[in-house]
């Protein structure tokens, strides 16, 4: 490889973006306005859920679970009603999302500890709310139960001198807010850098194609590895520029705590980019327009990225044949990876094998990308 040709078609690659303004605030515009709406707007955490009780019970033991409901910031009473007809309307008018009843033999059977039956009524038009709401309050059903009889045990133990069943504690690690921003941001990085690395390369070529001097870069000494090598460095600086503004942000925008190995995080990313700016190239040299090149870049990145890498989608609840192709998503690999090093500070040897798939990936991408423009210049 000539270096100094590698380098006069990155200065000429350079020149073109800085001409092309809408592909450099397309470059830098798009991670910022990604970043906002995705941070902002996509979010998992399910709080302050409107409810409307029905207590037939009214004892101590009823007001300290409605307590227990408002206290954990996860619910919110609306109304306190005592006509099983005003909280079915409620749900049908949207003004709460759960309607709780409490029987009128509640404290009598959590004194006897006979089982009780609390009915929970839910809006399931919005059925992931519904399920995230239906978990939570099982939670606190649990929880509540378990210390009730916690404290039953324990003042009978006073009396009589016996020990007391251990209580159990749950500690959760990496994430113990359970916020699901610190989950999404480092995902995020994912998206943006295939969706922007893919997108800009996808019009190196058939611009060219477009413009009548393909036929000149044809006509010169510069072989094809130097021509895919020179035209990528430019938008390889630009990957690496909005990674920076994307971390930048996660950390003094959005606090996303980062526990890694910064350089261990931008290395992997830099494998990430090198796979993601071939593809793109891959789907310059293969398109014969500018437009179909976009159309078809969006599709076959925003997408496989969006739904089978598990930015939002936990992979574990696909089918089985449908998780095996997500092991050919370069994003997939590397959401592990940034998950691990964000919130876990994990090293190489944790990120070891999800690497070794982004190299493999990459190289196959880079490859093809190479015998592709030797076939087309050909």
């Amino acid at each position: 490889m000539n270096i100094p040709r590698t380098l006069a078609v990155a200065r000429k690659e350079t020149r073109q973006i800085v001409r092309d303004s809408r592909s450099l605030y397309l470059a830098l515009g798009i991670p910022v306005l990604l970043m906002v709406l995705f941070g902002y707007a996509l979010s998992l955490d399910v709080d302050d859920i409107p409810i409307a009780v029905w207590d037939q019970d009214r004892s101590p033991e009823s007001r300290e679970f409605l307590d227990r409901l408002t206290s954990s910031g996860y619910f919110r009473v609306v109304f306190a009603t005592d006509r099983y007809s005003r909280i079915v309307h409620a749900i049908d008018d949207n003004a709460i999302t759960v309607g709780i009843t409490i029987p009128y033999n509640f404290s009598e059977h959590m004194k006897t500890g006979q089982p009780i039956t609390i009915q929970a009524l839910m809006d399931g038009s919005d059925s992931t709310r519904a399920g995230i709401a239906l978990e939570y309050l099982k939670v606190i059903i649990a929880v509540y139960e378990g210390d009730y009889q916690f404290r039953e045990l324990d003042r009978q133990a006073v009396k009589s001198r016996i020990k007391v069943p251990v209580e159990s504690r749950i500690r959760i690690l990496y994430n113990p807010e359970l916020v699901s921003r610190n989950n999404i941001v480092p995902g995020l990085i994912a998206i943006i850098m295939m969706v922007i690395a893919a997108l800009l390369t996808s019009l190196t070529i058939v611009r060219e194609r477009e413009t009548g001097t393909m036929e000149q870069l044809i006509s010169t000494p510069v072989k094809p590895n130097e021509l895919i090598i020179g035209k990528l460095i430019p938008y390889f600086v630009l990957g690496y520029v909005d990674l920076i503004i994307v971390y930048l942000m996660g950390e003094y925008v959005f606090h996303v705590p980062f526990k890694g190995n910064l350089l261990l995080m931008f290395g992997c990313s830099c494998v990430f980019l090198i796979g993601a700016l071939a593809l793109g190239f891959l789907i310059s040299v293969t398109a014969r327009n500018q437009f179909f090149a976009t159309q078809f870049a969006l599709l076959s990145t925003f997408l496989p990225t969006f739904l089978l890498s598990g930015f939002v989608f936990p992979i574990s609840n696909m089918p089985d044949w449908l998780q095996v192709i997500t092991y050919i998503v370069p994003a997939r690999h590397l959401i592990t990876i940034l998950r691990a090093i964000y919130l876990k500070g994990a090293g190489i040897e944790i990120i070891a094998f999800p690497l070794l798939m982004l190299v493999v990936i990459s190289g196959f991408v880079v490859l093809i990308a190479v015998k592709k423009l030797r076939k087309t210049i050909a």
